[in-house]
C-alpha cells in the first residue's frame, strides 16, 4: 500500500513526465505551424496578388488569419480530428481504418483511395515544408546585410543537409534539443508582435470576421486567390495529427493552448499593426517588427525554429511509412526505434534520405521563398479536404452521431477547407504541381505494391500442396525426421509454405518440429491483449500452425515471439531452431493481374525491399532462404 508521501511522489514524477514529454513535442509538432509567420504575411501582400497596404486590406487579411487558425487549427483538429485517433495513433492512414469498419466492399475502396491518395500528399508537403522554411529564415540575411544575399542558398543547403544527418536520433532526441528552442522562440514572436501591437491598438478590431467580409467585398477577384496566401498560416495542422502517435494528443493541445496559438495571434496582429503604422515594411513584415541591432540574432533563431519546421513534416511521414509497411501498402522497409519508452518514436532512413534529397534539389531550382510559396499548400489542401470527408464518413457511419451534428459540424469544416483548395488550385502550373505529382507517384506505388503482393499470394498458393496431401506423402514414404525445429514464414496459414514444400522435395528430411508461422497485420495500432496475439494449432503430430497478430504500428520481433509459445503449451529450444525463408524472383511474363507498366515496378520494390531476416529480427546465421521462380 502506497504511503501519502509515495502518492506525492508520484505525482511529481507523472507531472515531471509530461512536462518533459511536452517540451519534446514542442520541439518536433509545433514548428510547422510555429514558423508560418516569417512568410505568410508578406506572401499576401507580395506583387502577385497586388494588393495596397491600406487600413481595410491590412485589417482583413489579419482577420482572416486569426479565423483560420481558430476555426480550422483550434477546433477541427485540436478540439475534434484529433478525436479520430487510432488506438492513439493518427494520421491519415490511422483514419482510413477507422474508417473501413461498418463499410461495404465498394465504399472500402473509396475510403482506401482517399486515405492512400491523403497519405501520399503528406510526403510532397515533407519536401516542400523544409524548403520553405530554412529559406525563408536565412533570407532575413538579405534585409540585415544586403551583401550577403548570394550566400543565401549555400547556407541554405548546409542547414538542411545537417537536419536529416540529425534525424538518426529519433523524434526523443531532437524533440529535447529543439523544445527549449521553439520555448525561446514563441515568446520571441509573441514578445515582438506585443510591442508593434501596442503602437496602434486598433488591430485588434480584425478579430471581428465583418472586417474580412468586407476585405473580399473590396477587392473582388483577388481577394479570392489572397486565401491561398492566408492559408499558410495553418499549414501544419495535418502534420499535428499525423504527429500524435508520437507524443499523445495531451501534450499537444497543452502546447497549443498555453504557448502556440497565442504567440502566433500577437505575432500575426504584431505585424499588422507594424503595417498600419509603417506600409513600407509589407517587403517583410516579420523582419520589420525587429529593432535593427535584433535582427542578426533573429535570423539565427528563426533558422534554428524553421529546423524545427521541418521536424513535423519528417516525422510524421515516419509514422505513415511504418503504417503504410505493416498495412502492406509498402514493401518492407529498414525502420529503428530511437526510444525505449516511446514506441512511436522511429527513424525511417530511406524516406529520411529521399526526402532530403528532394528538398535540396527544390532548394536549387526555385532559389527563394515566394516562388516556393507558389508550390506550397496544393498538396496540404487536398490532404485537409480528404481528413474532413473521411471524418464525416467516421462519425457518421462507424461512431453513429447524430446526423444534423456531423452535417454542420462538416459544413463548418468544408467551407474553409474548399476555399483553401480551389485557391491554392490555382497554383499548379506555378509549381504546384510538384508535391501533387510526388502524392501521385507516392499513391502510384502503394497502390501498385498491394496489388502486386496479392497476385504473387495467389499464384503461390496455385503451386502449393495441402496439408493433407503434404502429411500424406510424408507417412507413405521413407522421409527422414531430423533432429530440432523448423519454422516456415508464411503468408498463408492455411497452405503449406514454399520454402517447406522445396525442402520436402529436394532434401527429403523433415524436422521433428515443424512450425509454420503467419504474421497478420490489424486494423488496430497495437494489438493490447497478450492472449490475441498468438494462436497455435495442431496440424499433425509435431507440425503447429502458429498465427501472431501484430497493430500496424508494431514491428514483429519473431526470436520474441518464440518466447511467448511455451504460454500456449508448445516448448521451443530457440538454440536449435531453422527459419526458413522464401525469395522469390519475379520475372516479368504475359500474366495478367498486373499492367505492363506496373510489373517493372513491383519487381524493382520486390528487389529493394529489407530482407525477411533483417525486418523480423531473425539471427542471421540460422537462416535457410530457399528460392522460386514466379512469373508476373
Amino acid at each position: 500500500m502506497q504511503t501519502d508521501g509515495e502518492k506525492k511522489n508520484g505525482s511529481k514524477t507523472g507531472t515531471a513526465a509530461f512536462l518533459l514529454l511536452s517540451l519534446e513535442a514542442l520541439g518536433v509538432v509545433f514548428g510547422d505551424i510555429g514558423t508560418s509567420p516569417l512568410y505568410s504575411m508578406k506572401v499576401c501582400f507580395s506583387e502577385e496578388y497586388g494588393l495596397e497596404v491600406t487600413r481595410a486590406n491590412v485589417l482583413g487579411i489579419i482577420s482572416m488569419i486569426f479565423w483560420a487558425l481558430t476555426l480550422t487549427v483550434t477546433v477541427k483538429y485540436l478540439l475534434f480530428i484529433l478525436r479520430a485517433d487510432n488506438n492513439g495513433q493518427g494520421g491519415e492512414i490511422a483514419l482510413m481504418a477507422l474508417c473501413m469498419n461498418k463499410v461495404s466492399k465498394s465504399k472500402a475502396t473509396v475510403v482506401m483511395v482517399l486515405g492512400l491518395f491523403g497519405a501520399s500528399l503528406l510526403y510532397g508537403d515533407g519536401v516542400i515544408t523544409p524548403a520553405i522554411s530554412v529559406l525563408s529564415a536565412v533570407e532575413g540575411l538579405g534585409i540585415y546585410a544586403p551583401k550577403m544575399s548570394h550566400f543565401i542558398i549555400p547556407i541554405t543547403v548546409a542547414v538542411l543537409l545537417a537536419l536529416f544527418v540529425f534525424q538518426k536520433k529519433g523524434t526523443g532526441g531532437v524533440g529535447k534539443v529543439f523544445g527549449p528552442v521553439m520555448i525561446v522562440w514563441f515568446l520571441s514572436i509573441g514578445i515582438l508582435g506585443l510591442r508593434a501591437l501596442v503602437k496602434d491598438p486598433e488591430i485588434i478590431l480584425a478579430v471581428n470576421p465583418v472586417h474580412a467580409a468586407k476585405f473580399f467585398m473590396n477587392n473582388g477577384i483577388a481577394s479570392f486567390f489572397v486565401i491561398g496566401a492566408v492559408f499558410l498560416s495553418v499549414t501544419g495542422a495535418e502534420a499535428l495529427y499525423a504527429d500524435i502517435g508520437h507524443f499523445g494528443k495531451s501534450p499537444i493541445k497543452f502546447n497549443w493552448f498555453l504557448l502556440v496559438f497565442p504567440s502566433l495571434i500577437l505575432n500575426y496582429f504584431g505585424q499588422g499593426a507594424n503595417l498600419l503604422v509603417n506600409p513600407k515594411a509589407a517587403d517583410n513584415p516579420f523582419y520589420h517588427l525587429a529593432p535593427a541591432p535584433l535582427i542578426l540574432p533573429l535570423v539565427i533563431l528563426s533558422t534554428f525554429a524553421t529546423i524545427i519546421a521541418s521536424q513535423a513534416v519528417i516525422s510524421g511521414a515516419f509514422s505513415l511509412t511504418r503504417q503504410a509497411v505493416q498495412l502492406g501498402y509498402l514493401p518492407r522497409l529498414s525502420i529503428k526505434h530511437t526510444s525505449e519508452s516511446e514506441r512511436g518514436q522511429i527513424y525511417v532512413p530511406a524516406v529520411n534520405w529521399m526526402l532530403m534529397v528532394a528538398t535540396i534539389a527544390l532548394v536549387l531550382a526555385f532559389r527563394n521563398s515566394d516562388n516556393l510559396a507558389a508550390a506550397y499548400g496544393i498538396a496540404v489542401t487536398t490532404s485537409m479536404l480528404i481528413t474532413t470527408l473521411l471524418y464525416y464518413r467516421l462519425t457518421s457511419f462507424v461512431w453513429n452521431w447524430n446526423p444534423f451534428l456531423t452535417l454542420f459540424m462538416t459544413t463548418i469544416f468544408i467551407i474553409p477547407d474548399s476555399a483553401f483548395f480551389l485557391a491554392n488550385i490555382v497554383k499548379v502550373e506555378k509549381g504546384g504541381y510538384l508535391p501533387l505529382l510526388i502524392g501521385i507517384l507516392i499513391f502510384f506505388v502503394m497502390r501498385t505494391w498491394k496489388k502486386g503482393r496479392k497476385l504473387l499470394l495467389s499464384k503461390l498458393q496455385e503451386s502449393t500442396l495441402t496439408w493433407e496431401q503434404l502429411i500424406h506423402s510424408v507417412e507413405n514414404s521413407n522421409i527422414q525426421r531430423v533432429p530440432g525445429v523448423a519454422v516456415f514464414l508464411s503468408g498463408n496459414p492455411k497452405g503449406v509454405p514454399v520454402a517447406l514444400l522445396h525442402n520436402f522435395k529436394h532434401n527429403y528430411v523433415i524436422h521433428e518440429t515443424v512450425i509454420t508461422l503467419t504474421i497478420t497485420t490489424t486494423d488496430q495500432p497495437k494489438v493490447k491483449n497478450k492472449d490475441e496475439r498468438i494462436e497455435v494449432n495442431e496440424i499433425a503430430p509435431h507440425i503447429y500452425s502458429v498465427i501472431a497478430r501484430y497493430g500496424f504500428m508494431e514491428t514483429p520481433n519473431v526470436p520474441k515471439l518464440l518466447d511467448q509459445l511455451p504460454s500456449k503449451g508448445l516448448m521451443v529450444d530457440k538454440d536449435k531452431t531453422t527459419y526458413f525463408l522464401g525469395r522469390e524472383t519475379l520475372v516479368a511474363g504475359k500474366g495478367k493481374g498486373l499492367m505492363i507498366w506496373e510489373k517493372p515496378v513491383f519487381s524493382f520494390l520486390s528487389k529493394n525491399a529489407t530482407s525477411a531476416t533483417a525486418y523480423f529480427s531473425l539471427p542471421a546465421n540460422r537462416v535457410v532462404e530457399l528460392g522460386s521462380l514466379i512469373t508476373i
